[in-house]
């Protein structure tokens, strides 16, 4: 295979994978912490209207619903993952993947919270860091918890890319 392929390959792998772990951290938080996992219809509808050229919203709740925005936030969700995953993997180098260590992934996962603090919450109406939410403490505390787990996946993947790939 190609250095082009496998980096692809790699990525599908170590994105999906720290998504999946993601995933599962927002779905097992509801019972564990009362919090409700995450609305990715929102996030696509957000999107959706930046094709109306629209990229700030006062509460995204309450614009109006777009067709097909449930699958288009799930799709740019795993998309995001898949970058993010990219990204580590090009910092980090070849050598990660030859033995992946936790501490650059669960950093990654951690810097990776700048995209919902500086750019999506502000543009779904919550404001910087969700400073606009009714609890931004709990808010912030909840996308750091989050992103972190998201690190933690991107170890995983790691480790499974490795098995899979090498």
């Amino acid at each position: 295979m190609t250095h082009l392929l496998d980096f692809l390959l790699n990525t599908a792998i170590v994105g999906l994978c720290a998504t999946l772990v993601m995933d599962a951290w927002s779905w097992l938080r509801q019972p564990l912490l009362g919090v409700a996992p995450p609305n990715y219809a929102l996030v696509g509808r957000w999107v959706r209207h930046m094709g109306n050229g629209q990229f700030r919203h006062p509460a995204i709740a309450q614009a109006t619903a777009m067709p097909h925005e449930a699958i288009t936030g799930w799709a740019v969700h795993y998309l995001v993952g898949l970058g993010f995953a990219g990204a580590l993997l090009l910092l980090a180098g070849p050598g990660w993947l030859s033995h992946p260590t936790l501490w650059p992934a669960l950093l990654f996962g951690l810097l990776s919270v700048a995209a919902p603090f500086l750019l999506m919450q502000p543009g779904m109406g919550a404001g910087l860091a969700a400073r606009r939410t009714p609890n931004p403490r709990a808010a912030r505390l909840q996308s750091l918890l989050t992103h972190t787990v998201f690190g933690a996946g991107l170890y995983l993947g790691g480790w499974v890319a490795h098995a899979l790939t090498h």
